[in-house]
């Protein structure tokens, strides 16, 4: 069962990116370029619906509104297109994580909280 709630969530995270690139495709038909634009800001937006703090509700923009949201555009999007764009999110989703990228990150996230911790420092005496 835990086998097949990754494959899900694996599927459910390349269709996301696949209807964000065929959100960009001037290929797809205007009325299903902008529902998928919609879904996908949704998907990727930390802002939700529904707050994760509510218990159960919470969640169920997660697990419902999102996955139903998706299945939506994925049925409206022209089948040939959908594959390109899955093929292209695959390919997206395989590609190596830059390490480089990672350690800048942690560096300015280390001199914004050494920067606050003397702001504060400062401040409070």
């Amino acid at each position: 069962m835990l086998q097949t709630a990754k494959t899900w969530a694996r599927a459910v995270k390349r269709d996301v990116l696949a209807v964000y690139l065929a959100a960009r495709d001037p290929r797809t038909p205007l009325p299903i370029r902008l529902l998928a634009m919609a879904v996908a800001a949704y998907a990727l937006s930390p802002i939700d619906l529904i707050p994760d703090f509510i218990p159960v509700l919470g969640y169920l923009d997660d697990l419902l509104i999102v996955p139903l949201g998706i299945l939506l555009v994925v049925r409206l999007i022209p089948p040939e297109l959908l594959a390109e764009h899955r093929a292209a999110a695959a390919r997206r989703s395989a590609r190596p994580v830059s390490v480089a990228a990672a350690v800048l990150m942690i560096v300015l996230w280390l001199a914004a909280a050494v920067l606050l911790w003397r702001w504060l420092e400062g401040w409070l005496s």
